[in-house]
């Protein structure tokens, strides 16, 4: 690869170097393109500081859903997006199986005990919608339950919306090649072999059902008070800056920089 000035200089600075430094075949072209990415998503969040001081000034409420299949990059997004924000004003949810309590609850209460207060945003990584595929998928709910669930999930979104809070929800879509090479990855690396699961050991088995159950629904509960937003994630990197920009363009916040957060074409760093 033949290199301009002007990437000699992006290589040459601490960056550069940096990123020629974390890829292992010291290949300048992966390099280019790490920086690139990496100034493009310290851009963005600048601009997610600002949305978070709107929300805290204005007392909004946001809740940001994060679904996807098992692998799929949910929680390096999360990390990405939440990396520089208050800490104080914005919580991540992961909530864990139900216990014997809950079970014993109304579905979606679990989930308004942790709904935000005013001027916080919550992100759920993973949310209600475990009820929609991975519990039928998996079993771990009845026919009845996820039937009820369905036809509750429009009207608890209603009344979430209605209240004033902003809900966005997000899924990660990749693809069942990338889903095996990914949970390969997990399992051949110490410090995140902890992440395999056993739902995550019958994904691919289960591969087919998931997509019937997820096309269910988007079927419907993608509604015009509260859509989807599908991103294509086999490239984690893309994945992550299109997250940011779409959290950015739909948050009403002030004042927003339109130059940063439209869109903007980024090359994957895995590439």
């Amino acid at each position: 690869m033949e290199i301009s000035k002007e990437q000699h200089h992006k290589l040459n600075s601490k960056k550069g170097l940096y990123a020629l430094l974390q890829n292992q075949t010291l290949a300048p072209e992966k390099a280019l393109r790490l920086i690139k990415y990496e100034k493009r998503l310290a851009k963005l969040q600048e601009e997610l500081i600002k949305m978070q001081n709107w929300v805290v000034a204005n007392k909004m409420k946001v809740v940001i859903i994060f679904e996807g299949r098992d692998a799929a990059g949910k929680g390096g997004a999360i990390r990405r997006i939440t990396e520089h924000l208050n800490p104080r004003e914005h919580r991540v949810v992961a909530l864990p199986r139900p216990d014997e309590t809950e079970q014993g609850q109304w579905y979606f209460q679990r989930y308004i005990n942790q709904l935000p207060k005013s001027g916080e945003i919550v992100f759920f990584d993973r949310s209600w919608y475990n009820r929609a595929v991975v519990e039928p998928v998996n079993d771990f709910c009845t026919q009845e339950e996820y039937n009820i669930f369905m036809d509750q999930v429009n009207e608890f979104e209603k009344m979430l919306v209605n209240s004033g809070i902003i809900l966005l929800k997000l899924y990660f879509s990749i693809s069942k090649d990338e889903q095996k090479k990914r949970f390969a990855d997990i399992i051949n690396n110490p410090l995140k072999k902890w992440k395999y699961s056993p739902v995550d050991e019958k994904a691919l088995e289960l591969w087919d059902k998931y997509t019937e159950y997820k096309e269910k629904m988007f079927m419907v509960s993608d509604t015009d008070l509260a859509p989807w937003k599908v991103l294509k994630a086999n490239k984690k990197s893309k994945a992550r800056v299109e997250a940011l920009e779409y959290i950015l363009n739909k948050i009403p916040y002030q004042v927003k920089d339109d130059q940063v957060i439209s869109h903007q074409e980024i090359e994957d760093i895995d590439e």
